[in-house]
């Protein structure tokens, strides 16, 4: 440790106004030390020092992806870094924001942060108010607009998640209704039939026929326009010859369940009264059209069933916060979430590699940065293009690649799309923090890493997961 010198600090730029009796001051309070190539501090450790470099070089890094990034390398005299926020007290948690080595032997001036933090608030009082402010003043703007950006989308898939349950809902309504019309036409119809001229054994026989038209619905073929319109002439032609009336509205519905001439030659033998037979036929077709709008009212409610089930995975309601999950199924809920605002022109590719094991993660937090950069793609293509979800593993991490066709980010702003309050959106239709927000999540809180490839036609935002995280669960 070497004798500090009062003018050797003033050459500092950092010091270079004090007075003669700050310089002695800060002399007696600080130390200067000679530190050996390796590191200096960690990143997430207890910040307890200041540091001014007089002599050396430095390399400051962060951790992004379980690596240490390189945010700076220098030599020059008098930058600083260390415990420089300790004049916010315990407002703010006083831990070192990166890390520091030094390359070669080096020299610095070195005040513990307690005595840093003292000097600051006697010395510089209204520079100490204006710091905190603008700190602090910062801090809230941005949780103002964070609250903001995640209001917008709630509203935004509350309104698609509105509009793709009212379509079903709509179904079931209209299904029950109809349901319940053919009903009471069936029962007057059986009534019609049993107090007519069948007998005990037509009667069964008829019956029978009724069962099996309801399994050939479940079993119908999936049949072509063109295949469809032939079957109807076929049936229309045989309900005219047997001088049913209206048997060209029949027709569509018996084509439907799959039913065919030969089938209805079964019935007509059945029925060997042409004046009951018009009756059997119309009981037949009630019986199918109640079976058909079952199965609408089941497909609508199975709908509605699978949104809310996607919501409920969406929103991560009744769960815990930090939990095991897998990733394609966040994915999934997501996608099905943003399903209007995707839209019927923008094709979904679902790209997932069997072998992604679950993790543990803020489950919730990831679908806030799925819907971040799967909107950020879709307003790219402009409502037309192709959207890619993928995932695979790569050695101890999940890899998550949310792709789209669009025009691609230009070179010069690659940089700084993840910086908060950037964006290239017309003013009112961004906060500038989506992927600010998203970041974060991945980086700070998962350690993780998020980064964008891209070119024209191809553009990737990469996420990346550790399977084993090094984090412990917080509030």
């Amino acid at each position: 440790m070497s004798e500090c010198d009062p003018g050797e600090l003033r050459t500092l730029f950092l010091f270079e106004h004090l007075t003669d009796a700050q310089l002695d001051e800060l002399c007696r309070e600080g130390r200067i030390e000679t530190i050996e190539p390796g590191p200096v501090f960690s990143e997430g450790d207890p910040a307890t020092c200041f540091y001014v470099l007089m002599s050396g070089t430095v390399v400051l890094s962060m951790l992004s992806g379980g690596e240490d990034l390189v945010t700076n390398r220098t030599s020059q005299r008098g930058v600083y870094a260390g415990a420089w926020q300790a004049y916010l007290g315990d407002r703010v948690q006083q831990t070192y924001k990166g890390s520091m080595r030094v390359t070669e032997r080096s020299t610095f001036f070195v005040l513990d942060a307690e005595c840093f933090a003292s000097i600051v608030r006697d010395w510089f009082p209204m520079a100490l108010h204006l710091l905190e402010g603008l700190f602090f003043g910062s801090q809230n703007t941005k949780q103002v607009l964070e609250q903001r950006e995640r209001l917008l989308a709630l509203g935004s898939l509350s309104a698609g998640l509105t509009h793709e349950l009212n379509n079903p809902a709509a179904a079931a309504v209209r299904a029950t209704s109809a349901l319940r019309d053919r009903v009471a036409h069936m029962r007057q119809k059986l009534a019609m039939i049993a107090g007519g001229t069948l007998d005990r054994t037509s009667m069964a026989h008829l019956v029978g026929l009724q069962n099996e038209a309801v399994e050939l619905v479940a079993k119908a073929p999936k049949l072509t326009a063109m295949e469809a319109s032939d079957r109807e002439d076929e049936l229309g032609e045989w309900f005219e010859d047997k001088e049913i009336r209206d048997g060209w509205d029949l027709a569509p519905t018996f084509v439907s369940a799959g039913l065919d001439v030969p089938w209805l030659d079964r019935v007509s033998a059945t029925v060997d009264d042409p004046a009951m037979l018009e009756g059997a036929i119309r009981w037949l077709n009630y019986t199918v059209e109640t079976e058909l709008l079952m199965n609408e009212i089941a497909d609508s409610t199975t709908r509605i069933s699978t949104l809310v089930g996607a919501a409920k995975q969406y929103s991560q309601m009744d769960r815990a916060p930090y939990q095991t999950v897998d990733v394609r199924e966040l994915l999934d809920s997501t996608l099905i979430m943003l399903g209007r605002k995707i839209g019927d022109d923008i094709r979904v590719v679902k790209d997932y590699d069997p072998a992604v094991p679950p993790i543990p993660a803020y489950a919730a937090e990831l679908n806030q940065v799925w819907t971040n950069l799967i909107d950020n793609a879709v307003q790219a293509m402009e409502g037309h293009g192709r959207l890619t979800v993928r995932t695979s593993l790569d050695e101890d991490q999940v890899q998550i690649e949310v792709c789209d066709t669009g025009p691609g980010v230009p070179q010069e702003i690659r940089s700084r799309i993840f910086e908060p309050f950037f964006t290239t959106k017309p003013v009112g239709e961004g906060t500038g923090l989506g992927l600010d927000i998203s970041w974060r999540i991945v980086v700070k809180k998962h350690q993780g890493d998020l980064r964008v490839v891209s070119e024209p036609g191809d553009t990737r935002f990469i996420v990346r997961l550790p399977v084993h995280p090094a984090i412990e669960e917080t509030s």
